[in-house]
């Protein structure tokens, strides 16, 4: 075993190549695991990085991913499902066969990478897959450290960029009132935040839920997207059962739009629990998001 080696599976993702950077930066040799044939040219040639093609899916893969390291973290994420990919097997099947392993291995730490809102008693597909895969997770590797971040931002993120999308239209359709409260977070805090969870000393919490330092609604956000986008656009709200009816209609399409189960994911608030671990219990400082929308969002 080396003890500095850890390896990511979604090491190629959005959070989980940022993950790769920020452990690499903290001195760490990584493994990045992924089902693509190749690294991304950005890594392919980086003295600390190694890829190991593998399918969360696959036992003997995940097994040959983790000899030799001494940590994992598991960035593999399943937003809409489809052919053979389902929530089930990659957020709970495909996560509890990770901990099992890394736990046959010896290896001192696992990091699962969940969300904050996660109920196995949810409406919603993913969410419950998330908190099924999350006990799973436990239970294979009692130990094992449980990271739920807020959304997303960064540069060429989804969330940000499907807002600025709406703001290309004439009048834009909020969910419901647009009075969901969300706690956006850079990517590159959260994977800060995973780096350090490799520190010699092990952390004060089993949980950390971790949010931007600002919460907001979504028309708070979307007024905020606009503002520096320099546009004024009337916002119209759309009642709930209005976006889960055309979900159901998008559901017939071969790449649908939208699914319910992102409707649902807006239908909750997602902010941080305050008794979960949280940035400042790692010494880090969370950047604002109004701060970061030039770099997120350059002038077109």
């Amino acid at each position: 075993m080396r003890p500095d080696l850890i390896t990511v599976f979604g090491g190629t993702g959005f959070l989980g190549s940022a993950i790769v950077h920020e452990l690499i930066d903290a001195g760490h040799p990584v493994r990045i695991a992924s089902r693509r044939a190749a690294l991304p040219a950005a890594l392919e040639q980086h003295a600390q990085v190694e890829h190991c093609s593998a399918d969360i899916r696959d036992d003997a893969a995940v097994t040959r991913a983790l000899e030799g390291a001494s940590g994992v973290v598991n960035a593999v994420s399943l937003y809409v499902e489809h052919r053979d990919l389902h929530f089930t097997t990659i957020h709970v099947e495909g996560a509890a066969r990770l901990a099992r392993s890394a736990r046959e291995a010896g290896l001192a730490r696992v990091v699962q990478i969940s969300g904050i809102g996660a109920d196995s008693q949810s409406r919603s597909a993913y969410i419950r897959a998330r908190a099924e895969g999350e006990s799973a997770v436990i239970r294979a590797f009692p130990d094992a450290l449980i990271v739920r971040p807020s959304v997303l931002f960064g540069p060429h993120d989804a969330f940000l960029r499907n807002l600025a999308g709406l703001a290309r239209l004439p009048v834009i359709p909020l969910f419901g009132r647009g009075e969901t409260r969300l706690q956006p977070v850079h990517v590159a805090d959260v994977a800060r935040a995973v780096a350090r969870l490799f520190a010699a000393t092990p952390p004060a919490h089993p949980v950390f839920e971790l949010g931007g330092p600002d919460i907001m609604t979504y028309r708070q956000i979307l007024t905020r997207v606009l503002v520096h986008l320099e546009r004024q656009r009337p916002m119209v709200p759309v009642p709930f059962a209005l976006w889960h009816a055309l979900a159901r209609l998008g559901s017939l399409l071969p790449n649908a739009p939208l699914t319910r189960d992102q409707i649902f994911l807006m239908q909750q608030d997602n902010v941080a629990d305050e008794t979960a671990g949280s940035f400042a219990d790692l010494g880090i400082t969370p950047r604002r998001l109004e701060d970061s929308l030039p770099d997120c969002l350059p002038a077109e």
